[in-house]
């Protein structure tokens, strides 16, 4: 049997490729796909619900950063716990960030379905699953590849935000930005539901090994990516509702392309329509290489089969990871409405941060001489203050999310944690 190549990924990209790949799969399907739903939650004060979620990003980001500059290692999440917590959570954790992305991945990629089935007819599940594989085949060629198209699509994506907020700045001022038909609980609903939009800030520290001076450029990308797209995200709340009704979104499946339609017309509905494919391909591109890069991290410490840690010997990727998590979205694709999922997945990754906040907390005290290229600011004695902000707010947001959500994403997690944990026992007695 042969033996998993041990060729380390190779360091290709600098700042400006890890920032701009972190701004393409936070600026993916969630504020494309989920800002009608939102909108019906908070009418027009959806805007303070992204700012709420913004905040939360925000909080949990800066540990990430810190702690990328700590460890600077693939495995990201499962290397952070496993440090402060030991190998059991960090198994569980590891396993759910990767589970997160891959059911992620074949919902957008749905999403990207959809889109395409109004624009050529060819049906949601088919579309879905030639997308699935046609990015397989970009991650397996490098990393370089892949973040050249990540590049592409995020200027593609980020032009469709600028058509939107260009769209919406004549018209500021028009309506009540006030005006939450839910009051102060379909804001908060709201703000958890839209955490979504904001997923992909944690997958940028997943490149770490593939990036040149990661201790540096891996926490300034990941805040610079965050800065972005809460700038775009809270000039494009303010435009939609003022160009269109809150309800008119609410009852939309294409609500950018509602804007551009009601301000210029049916062209423009086809041109966000098109738009949108690059950004929900570009979002399930950056959720796949997320996701196999942190398998490949979890196999190369001996916490998952060898195979996933082989490397390629010519192309230098983890050609098994890929392979797996591919097969695995494939078989999610049959997964449904993208804003229940959604909300199942803002629930794993609330735990999920709630896990990281403690690390960082635990670790200024279990190893306070470390070295730290970044540190998170503002501090009591050894005690950091904002995970703790990031801790309580997580956990506040998920108390709004859907209940039934809610149980489905605690069922991933439960199961998934299970599975896992006799899974490692195996790994460890083997």
């Amino acid at each position: 049997m042969t033996e998993p190549i041990k060729a380390g990924l190779k360091r290709e990209l600098g700042l400006f490729e890890v920032t701009l790949s972190g701004v393409g799969i936070i600026l993916g399907a969630g504020i494309y796909a989920l800002i009608g739903k939102a909108a019906g939650m908070a009418g027009n004060g959806v805007w303070i619900s992204f700012g709420m979620a913004a905040l939360i990003a925000v909080f949990t980001g800066l540990s990430y950063a810190e702690l990328s500059s700590i460890f600077p290692r693939a495995s990201a999440e499962h290397e952070y716990t496993r440090r402060a917590f030991g190998d059991g959570l960090a198994f569980v954790v590891g396993w759910m960030i990767i589970f997160s992305g891959i059911i992620g991945a074949a919902t957008v990629a749905l999403g990207f379905g959809g889109y395409f089935d109004a624009l050529t007819g060819l049906s949601v599940i088919p579309s879905a699953i030639l997308l699935l594989v046609a990015l397989s085949i970009v991650l397996l060629w490098g990393i370089k590849i892949s973040a050249w198209f990540a590049i592409v699509f995020t200027f593609i994506e980020a032009l469709g935000l600028l058509m939107v907020i260009y769209i919406g700045l004549p018209r500021l001022g028009s309506v009540d930005y006030f005006e939450m038909p839910n009051g102060a609980a379909g804001v908060f609903g709201a703000a958890a539901l839209i955490f979504f939009a904001y997923m992909g800030f944690e997958e940028m520290v997943k490149l770490s090994e593939e990036t040149k001076n990661p201790e540096r450029n891996i926490p300034l990308a990941l805040i610079l990516a965050l800065l972005i797209t809460i700038v775009l995200y809270m000039l494009v709340a303010v435009s939609v509702v003022s160009v269109v009704p809150w309800e008119v979104l609410a009852a939309s499946d294409a609500p950018f392309a509602e804007v551009a339609a009601v301000a210029l017309g049916q062209e423009a509905f086809v041109v966000i329509s098109v738009i949108a494919l690059f950004a929900t391909a570009n979002t399930v591109l950056l959720l796949l290489l997320a996701s196999s890069r942190i398998a490949y991290g979890m196999a190369e410490s001996s916490s998952m089969p060898g195979l996933l840690a082989t490397v390629h010997p010519v192309r230098r990727t983890p050609w098994a990871a890929i392979i797996v998590v591919v097969l695995l979205s494939i078989a999610f694709v049959f997964s449904g409405d993208i804003a229940f999922v959604a909300s199942a997945n803002d629930f794993i990754l609330f735990v999920t941060f709630i896990v990281i906040n403690s690390s960082l907390i635990y670790l200024r005290y279990k190893d306070p001489d470390r070295p730290r290229p970044f540190r998170v600011p503002l501090a009591i004695g050894r005690l950091p203050v904002i995970p703790i902000f990031g801790i309580t707010t997580c956990i506040f947001l998920a108390f709004h999310l859907d209940p039934a959500a809610v149980l489905f994403g605690g069922g991933i997690a439960l199961a998934g944690g299970l599975l896992a944990f006799i899974f490692r026992k195996k790994l460890a007695s083997g």
